[in-house]
């Protein structure tokens, strides 16, 4: 139990506990030699990691994790995998993406500096000492043109809004992610199956657009209809 504390980075009173919730399976590869003496299949090393990481990366319960594994394996495994390589790549872009700083941005766009402050709390901009990603830039240029547009104070438009689109999109961004890993994982090599979810963001957001556009139209006719 010790060397498989110490190869598995996790504790013996948490394998115990592992053990007895039955997520190292029944316990017919174990080998006892004594009440107190006991040697576990090399396996177990991997399969302890996995549960520990999908407990805390993936804050799933443990009664999810024994039904997970003791459907496939391989497949949560797999699943993993391919959720750490995709993050691996995003996050070796975003050290590659030039980030514009705060007193740039503040100069070449027109937006107030308390919308700018406000969208961060909201959690819609997400600057940091570097200032902000090319994903905030688009969104701070969004906003600039709503307001050009008229979409502002004085008629009730403010930062706000935007909360109204993510949270419509957090749900639906969620069951894309379930719906993408439960695809790919196990199906296709990691690193191709990061190149196809990359592949696939620029295409979405056109898809997205050109439905949004479709939806907006069809909602004021029936609208019309509806008013007579």
């Amino acid at each position: 139990m010790s060397e498989l504390a110490e190869a598995s980075g996790v504790s013996a009173g948490t394998i115990k506990h592992y053990l007895r919730e039955g997520l190292l399976g029944a316990g017919e590869d174990v080998v006892r030699t004594s009440r107190n003496m006991a040697y576990y299949p090399v396996g177990y090393v991997e399969r302890v990691r996995l549960i520990k990481r999908l407990q805390e990366d993936r804050y799933m319960p443990l009664r999810v994790i024994k039904d997970v594994l003791d459907d496939d394996p391989a497949r949560a495994q797999a699943l993993v995998e391919l959720e750490d390589r995709i993050l691996e790549r995003a996050a070796a872009a975003g050290d590659r993406r030039v980030r514009v700083g705060v007193d740039e941005v503040r100069a070449r766009h027109a937006l107030p500096e308390r919308m700018l402050e406000r969208l961060a709390e909201l959690g819609v901009l997400t600057p940091d000492a570097r200032g902000y990603d090319a994903d905030d830039v688009a969104i701070i240029e969004a906003m600039e043109r709503f307001r050009a547009g008229g979409y502002d104070e004085r008629l009730g438009f403010t930062v706000y809004e935007t909360l109204r689109y993510k949270e419509a999109l957090e749900p639906l961004v969620r069951e894309e992610v379930r719906a993408l890993l439960g695809r790919l994982a196990g199906e296709v090599d990691p690193d191709r199956a990061a190149e196809i979810v990359e592949a696939g963001a620029a295409p979405l957001r056109e898809l997205i657009g050109a439905m949004h556009s479709k939806l907006l139209l069809a909602e004021l006719r029936r609208a019309r209809a509806a008013a007579g």
